[in-house]
């Protein structure tokens, strides 16, 4: 076989990995066939067969009975006769009659006794002779059958060789010529091993990633560790703890800035229209020409305090918020009347909103390069708010995306947002189009299928991929995206470590507290992503069970992707969409990191593996039996493990 696993294999950068596929493309031959020997036959005895003997014998004595009977008979009668002739009661000469007719007829007698005896023995012979020709036949066809059996285990041999060698899990990847990945459902566990397999290789293939944790559960925990024993040391923020050292935006135009402000105000407001948006977009660039390039946010809500005339404008002027001219040209922006009233409303909810990100910026220190940024929202925070945080940093990544250049390399710096079912639909669509632009890879994970998550679902060059969801609406809407007519093929390994799996602990730890005084030199790189997948993570920790697992474990199932089966995926299972030239593939992947440390593993994907396959041993079959079956229906009744434990 061609040699494709993963200490020879090398990650490929224009590929985007989401799990690996479980596939025998050779199936397991069975116990080996059973060796021909003479015990399995009735056996042929060396010599005469004593029940034949004895058979023989008693057949013949009982047919010669009457004989003896009457050959004993004429010898009494011979006995008698001498014994007459000799008391002198009869003639000799008529004695020597009698003992001639007598003797002669017992005479005959004992040779018809002697004839049946010859008889049994030629019978006997006989037989013993047919014995030994059916011995020869046998020990022929036994040494015809034995040749027959070493040629078919030596068959079988190769075969069972074959199926040993064989890899059995296959890289799910997909070109970097997809602008985005789109993943539906999932739980916390499944997020985080998908999102450590995605970024870890994104890593190792020389990228840059970011991610912004909208889910407060800290699922990227494990690719931070992977991160540092690569050799990279992250950068991470924890909301709004850190917000004071984020300097994300503050580079940002008073236009562009205004334009932020505004979509983090409108993060409560799900059905304003775009003129309420563009209202507040433009209150707050008069207000930030006011304050000038530099204003930060609590000048921006000082100044629109004084605009909605709320609390003692003087506190502001003591603080150094606004300048007195400044508190002047505040008042003259806008005319006096009914219009007056409703820029007074408006400048109200705006302070009220912004308020949450008065500390932004206000402790901003330099920052080490770092390959890997994460930013997260702190759990104990207020749900608002930290939907507040995470439309800010969303709002601005976008507005630095689209002042940067085009990337010569697709998917060079990869986002990943999980979480982004929290973002309005318009935040995700500017986010969506500033990637598409830029050439910067998106990653989006939504929990459920909200009306404004189905409108985007797969929009544009877009990947989807599937994980367990567990709402019926969802799953149904999911099972029509995909089509219920294909047929997966699920491992036994994934459910089991699947219902193994633990939740996850604790949460992130910053390192921007941390950063003052940090060595900027970065340590040596690391390239083993498997070794330090199972040295640095909860998933590779496990590597040595889930192994010795994955050797026992090699049955998979079929289902076909319905509903209530989507409600019932494995943790870590993914089933992947995406479009190519020859058509759309659906695949289902298990994107557990762990098992990339498998040593039957391969970073290529099944089509590449199955070509470099047949090349090397040659089509034994027709051309077109090795394409998988149409799907004409259900799928016959097969074995399925979960029933021998009911």
């Amino acid at each position: 076989m061609v040699d494709v696993h993963p200490e020879h294999a090398q990650l490929q950068a224009d590929r985007i990995y989401l799990g690996w596929q479980y596939i025998l493309l050779h199936p397991d031959p069975g116990p080996p066939p059973k060796r021909p020997s003479p015990a399995e036959d009735e056996p042929v005895p060396e010599g005469p067969d004593p029940d034949l003997v004895r058979r023989e014998r008693l057949q013949e004595d009982m047919l010669n009975r009457p004989v003896r009977i009457f050959r004993m008979f004429m010898l009494v009668v011979t006995v008698l006769i001498v014994g007459v002739a000799a008391a002198g009661y009869l003639n000799w000469s008529f004695a020597l009659l009698g003992l001639v007719a007598a003797g002669g007829v017992a005479a005959i007698c004992s040779y018809a006794l002697l004839q049946g005896d010859r008889a049994v023995r030629y019978r006997i012979y006989e037989q013993q002779v047919r014995d030994d020709r059916k011995r020869q036949e046998r020990d022929k066809e036994l040494f015809r059958a034995q040749e027959e059996h070493a040629q078919r285990y030596r068959e079988w041999q190769e075969v069972k060789d074959r199926h040993d060698r064989q890899l059995t899990w296959y890289a799910v990847a997909v070109p970097d010529e997809i602008d985005r990945i789109d993943v539906a459902g999932g739980t916390l566990p499944g997020w985080s091993a998908l999102i450590t397999l995605l970024g870890a290789t994104r890593l190792y293939s020389g990228g840059h990633l970011t991610v912004l944790d909208l889910s407060e559960g800290a699922i990227a925990k494990d690719l931070i560790e992977l991160a540092r024993r690569g050799g990279d040391d992250p950068l991470v923020w924890v909301l709004p703890v850190d917000l004071p050292r984020l300097d994300l935006g503050a580079t940002l135009k008073p236009e562009a800035f205004a334009d932020v402000l505004a979509h983090v105000v409108s993060v409560s407001e799900e059905h304003r229209s775009t003129r309420d948006l563009s209202f507040d977009n433009a209150i707050l660039e008069r207000v930030l020409e006011v304050l000038g390039e530099n204003a930060t946010i609590s000048q921006v809500t000082a100044a629109l305090r004084a605009l909605a005339q709320v609390g003692d404008p003087r506190d502001d002027l003591r603080y150094g918020l606004i300048t007195a001219p400044q508190l002047e040209r505040i008042g003259t922006l806008f005319g006096r009347g009914v219009s007056d009233r409703v820029v007074i409303e408006r400048a109200w909810a705006l302070e009220s909103q912004l308020r949450k990100l008065e500390t932004l910026g206000t402790q901003a220190v330099r920052l080490p390069p770092a390959r890997l940024r994460v930013v997260s929202m702190d759990r104990q925070a207020g749900v608002f708010g930290n939907r507040v945080l995470g439309t800010y940093v969303a709002t601005a990544l976008t507005h630095i995306l689209r002042q940067s250049p085009a990337s010569d390399r697709p998917w060079y710096h990869t986002i990943i947002v999980a979480g982004a079912d929290k973002l309005r639909g318009d935040v995700l669509d500017r986010l969506m189009d500033a990637c598409e632009t830029s050439r910067t890879g998106l990653v989006l994970t939504y929990r459920s299928l909200t009306p404004t998550v189905r409108e985007r679902l797969g929009r544009g060059h877009a990947a989807v991929a599937f994980m367990r969801l567990g709402n019926a609406e969802d799953a149904r809407v999911a099972s029509e995206h995909v089509g219920t007519e294909h047929r997966l093929e699920l491992a036994q390994l994934t459910e089991t470590i699947s219902d193994s799996l633990p939740g996850l602990n604790g949460g992130y730890t910053s390192t921007i507290s941390q950063v003052e005084g940090r060595e900027e030199a970065q340590g040596e790189s690391r390239t083993d992503l498997a070794e330090d997948i199972t040295e640095s993570t909860e998933w590779g920790k496990t590597a040595d069970k889930i192994g010795e697992k994955e050797r026992v474990l090699q049955r998979s199932r079929e289902f076909l992707v319905e509903p209530h089966q989507l409600q019932q995926l494995p943790t870590t299972s993914v089933i992947v969409t995406d479009a190519t030239a020859k058509g759309r593939r659906v695949r289902l992947a298990d994107a557990n990191p762990a098992i990339l440390t498998f040593p039957k593993t391969t970073l290529g994907e099944l089509e590449d593996v199955r070509e470099a396959v047949l090349s090397v041993d040659g089509p034994k079959e027709p051309e077109g039996d090795g394409d998988p079956p149409p799907n004409l229906g259900p799928p016959p009744e097969r074995l399925d493990w979960r029933k021998q434990r009911q």
